[in-house]
């Protein structure tokens, strides 16, 4: 672009050449405000039906599933904003493979929007003293180049007006990928894998986990293990997409 056009673009505010350039829609392709047009929000991304309070596993009646009951996991309660489906996996994978990263703000306001929809649900502790990331391995974070529970957790936690420690939890244990291992080795895979960096900022606190996807909850249910032992007194689960039991 010659000079004397690119020099005026520089100067003019951002909100005008947003007006003229339009974003796209990552998941239909046409031009809007924002990464996914009203219309695709409202299709795909709509509130996900009944669930279980404790795992977010889809639930026809009733508060808790018979799984949780029968085995209650560490974590206190799940909060998804959607089921991991086509097309929004593909989202998913393009935040985390494709460093998309202005996914991650959509995703937080998605999150946001289902924490306060289920609101009252929640009491006595309705949202966490403190937000924490789910932590990569060092190997794995220096692969991506980012954490993209911490890009979700950011405005997350700026939205729900509540504190975030991105160093608070740590992996010990550089694991094998959960997706890579059978559903049978998963807990096994990551026994052991968390630390707690300063484990007064947790004792007799309401501890938000967040996580971009939850699929087995192992992971999420060891680090609220790890959380508990030092004296959490509840651990709620924060994930954008919900895998279904049958996937």
């Amino acid at each position: 672009m010659p000079d004397r056009l690119r020099r005026p673009l520089q100067r003019w505010p951002l909100a005008a050449l947003r007006r003229l350039l339009p974003s796209v829609c990552a998941l239909c392709g046409d031009g809007c405000d924002g990464v996914v047009c009203p219309p695709c929000r409202a299709q795909y991304a709509g509130p996900r039906g009944t669930s279980c309070m404790r795992c977010a596993n889809p639930l026809p009646a009733g508060a808790v599933c018979g799984a949780c009951l029968a085995d209650p996991p560490a974590f206190d309660a799940t909060i998804a904003a959607v089921d991991y489906a086509a097309p929004l996996d593909q989202l998913v994978l393009q935040l985390k493979f494709g460093a998309r990263l202005a996914l991650a703000p959509w995703f937080a306001q998605l999150l946001r929007d289902a924490v306060l929809a289920r609101g009252a649900a929640l009491l006595p502790n309705p949202l966490p003293d403190l937000l924490c990331p789910v932590p990569l391995g060092e190997r794995r974070l220096v692969e991506r180049g980012f954490n993209q529970a911490l890009e979700i957790a950011r405005p997350l936690a700026a939205s729900l007006g509540v504190a975030l420690h991105p160093k608070l939890a740590g992996r010990t244990l550089e694991t094998t990928a959960q997706s890579g291992v059978t559903p049978a080795e998963r807990a096994r895979n990551v026994r052991g894998a968390f630390a707690v960096a300063d484990p007064d900022l947790v004792a007799g606190r309401h501890v938000g986990l967040v996580d971009d996807v939850m699929t087995s909850g192992h992971t999420l249910g060891e680090l609220a293990a790890t959380f508990k032992r030092f004296g959490a007194a509840r651990v709620t689960n924060f994930v954008f997409a919900r895998t279904p039991p049958h996937s």
